[in-house]
């Protein structure tokens, strides 16, 4: 397949920033439409011009990431942002609580990239990057924790690549690479807008109330055979909290078989809509390992989803094939209430 650039439109508005690019497929099905987030219009949107160079080499204000963050002031409440020049920085990384309105900008995932390798008991010790103040945007950057799978049901098996803390974080065009909990999901509401996740067990987790749009997922295969993997793992006690998990318009694939979710709480909610799953994606789909006691108030969801792994016939029986009527309150930006908050979004 051929793409051509044939149009660019820009429509900035006090919502958010659209950029529209009209391509040319060159496969007999003539134009179609691809919503793009684009950096500069992010950092336009979020008006500064403020800006903290991070190069490696010593061509910035700073060569590590984590020296740049310091020197953020404390209570900070007008955007900064950090440019991270490609390279690859070897530390971890850590925004305190104290230190919002960080607009970390790379120069692709392919090349800027954090990095270090650990395996801890300590899910949130293990991170390589850690955000805990809101108002945070990433794009650009790969986050990875390169420690190797360990033992079966052992303790010092942890190797986070991010744990994400902070209200109103969003990530796009990033890369999160680790072999096991790659993504600490904690809790706050977060986006995540063409990003690549790999992992093979509870890769995605935590108590988080997130969107992944159009977000790609790659199952590697997991060495300990005793041990089907689950892509997510998500944490929600009670119909109380409105937290939750929600993929759209993405793709699942990889080498071995994988769950779409376990759940780790009475009342995990995740939900799949309009993405594809390879034959990865298991025939049960969804397993309620480690929880004790009813299935009843999970919420393990697929609306629409297409692909070999997506035939729902041997589906776990408290799983659920939503209506349009269930479905539409996952289907925006509005289950995190998006356009209060993030720079940019499709839906």
């Amino acid at each position: 397949m051929q793409l051509s650039f044939m149009q660019c439109s820009i429509n900035v508005t006090s919502a958010c920033i659209l950029v529209t690019l009209v391509l040319f497929l060159d496969n007999g099905n003539g134009l179609s439409v691809k919503n793009v987030v684009d950096s500069p219009l992010s950092t336009q949107k979020l008006n500064t011009n403020r800006t903290i160079k991070v190069d490696a080499n010593g061509q910035g204000d700073f060569k590590s990431v984590q020296a740049a963050i310091d020197s953020v002031p404390n209570g900070n409440s007008n955007w900064i942002i950090i440019h991270v020049s490609k390279g690859v920085y070897r530390e971890k990384v850590h925004i305190p609580q104290n230190k919002p309105h960080i607009f970390m900008r790379g120069d692709g995932r392919g090349q800027t990239i954090i990095v270090w390798s650990e395996n801890s008991e300590d899910s949130y010790q293990s991170a390589t990057f850690k955000v805990e103040a809101p108002h945070f945007v990433a794009y650009g950057i790969s986050f990875k924790n390169e420690a190797p799978i360990g033992i079966a049901h052992t303790s010092q098996n942890q190797s986070v690549a991010v744990f994400v803390g902070g209200d109103k974080s969003a990530f796009y065009h990033c890369g999160f690479f680790s072999s096991h909990n790659t993504l600490f999901d904690y809790k706050g509401r977060h986006y995540y807008d063409n990003c690549y996740i790999q992992g093979s067990i509870d890769f995605i987790f935590g108590g988080g109330q997130s969107i992944y749009h159009e977000c790609e997922i790659l199952v590697i295969a997991n060495k300990r055979h005793e041990i089907r993997g689950s892509i997510t793992a998500h944490s929600r006690q009670s119909t109380k909290e409105r937290s939750g998990f929600v993929f759209v318009k993405g793709k699942v694939y990889g080498i071995g078989d994988v769950y779409l979710g376990r759940a780790n709480g009475a009342y995990s909610r995740v939900v799949f809509a309009h993405t594809y799953f390879s034959r990865t994606v298991i025939p049960q789909g969804w397993t309620n390992w480690s929880l004790s006691g009813s299935t009843g108030n999970l919420h393990q969801a697929e609306y629409k989803c297409h692909g070999p792994g997506s035939a729902s016939t041997n589906r776990a029986p408290w799983s659920k094939q939503l209506t349009d009527k269930e479905a539409t309150p996952f289907l925006s930006v509005d289950f995190i209430k998006g356009k209060e908050w993030l720079p940019a979004w499709f839906f």
